[in-house]
C-alpha cells in the first residue's frame, strides 16, 4: 500500500467514526465553540469536504476546479449558515457522499496539485489528505470533550 491509499484509509476511518458519532449525537444543539454548536461543526467539516471533493473530481475529469474564494472566517460562517435549514440526517448524508466522491477519485494518478482555496497553494493529494484528515480529527476532539455525547 503506497502513502496516498494509506492516507485514504485513514481519512476513510475518521469520517466513518465522524459519521458514527454524528448518528448517535445526543445533543447537536450543544454549544462547542463560542458560536457553533456540535451541528455547526458537522457542517462546517461538511462545507469544506464538500469543496475538496468537486476539487479533487474537477481535476480527475479534465475540468478546472473552482476553489474557494474569501477569507477563512468569512468562508466557514457562509459553510455553517449555508446548511442552516438542512436536517442533521441530510448534512451527514453531503458528508458520507463527498467521501465517496474523494474516494473514487483521489488515487488516479494524474493527480499532482489540488486547490485549496483561492490565494492559498496548491496541494499534493497527500498533503490534502493529512490536512483534512487532522481538521475532522481536531474538531471531534473537541465535540466529544464538550460532552456533545455519541
Amino acid at each position: 500500500m503506497d502513502r496516498r491509499e494509506m492516507l485514504l484509509q485513514m481519512l476513510n476511518e475518521t469520517v466513518t467514526r465522524a459519521l458514527g458519532f454524528y448518528r448517535n449525537i445526543h445533543d447537536p444543539d450543544v454549544m462547542i465553540y463560542e458560536l457553533w454548536s456540535a451541528r455547526d461543526i458537522i457542517a462546517h467539516l461538511t462545507f469544506w469536504h464538500e469543496s475538496f471533493a468537486r476539487n479533487v473530481e474537477d481535476l480527475v475529469n479534465n475540468r478546472k476546479p473552482i476553489p474557494l474564494k474569501g477569507r477563512f472566517v468569512d468562508l466557514n460562517q457562509a459553510g455553517v449558515d449555508a446548511m442552516r435549514t438542512e436536517t442533521l440526517e441530510t448534512i451527514l448524508e453531503r458528508f458520507r457522499s463527498a467521501q465517496q466522491m474523494i474516494r473514487e477519485h483521489i488515487l488516479d494518478p494524474t493527480l499532482m496539485l489540488i486547490p485549496y482555496k483561492k490565494g492559498s497553494r496548491d496541494y499534493t493529494p497527500e498533503e490534502h489528505l493529512e490536512i483534512v484528515d487532522a481538521h475532522i480529527n481536531q474538531h471531534m476532539q473537541d465535540v466529544v470533550m464538550h460532552g456533545a455525547g455519541g
